[in-house]
């Protein structure tokens, strides 16, 4: 029945940072960008190495939300990566901090988990 996660949807609280953040600084491709002027909403179709991943949305005032990695609802958003090592510096040199690296103790996988804008965590996971 189900094939693949289609996407995921993001509600940011500055549309033009998180825009900046997804786009420039994690490297995200834009696949589409749209006004919706009735709703004062844009929606952002981002994707990663040529796969639609995620819509970023903008809304007037959104509520907050908890969101930490241990909070109950949506845990995080991981990505893969080749070296977690050579990801957590260059996502540094870019001025985003991350966690301390730590092994997934069933994988012997090494992980670590970091932040959009609003809070909202991410991880890298290694291949």
């Amino acid at each position: 029945m189900l094939k693949k996660t289609h996407h995921i949807a993001i509600i940011c609280s500055d549309y033009q940072k998180s825009k900046d953040f997804y786009v420039n600084k994690l490297g995200l491709e834009i696949l589409a960008e749209v006004y919706r002027k009735e709703r004062d909403s844009y929606k952002l179709d981002l994707a990663l190495n040529g796969d639609y991943i995620i819509e970023l949305f903008s809304f007037p005032n959104p509520p907050a939300r908890t969101s930490r990695p241990e909070a109950c609802g949506l845990r995080h958003l991981a990505f893969e990566v080749n070296d977690v090592e050579k990801a957590k510096y260059a996502l540094e040199a870019k001025g985003i901090i991350s966690e301390p690296i730590r092994i997934d103790e069933f994988t012997g996988k090494k992980f670590t988990f970091f932040e959009d804008p609003d809070g909202l965590p991410l991880e890298i996971y290694e291949g």
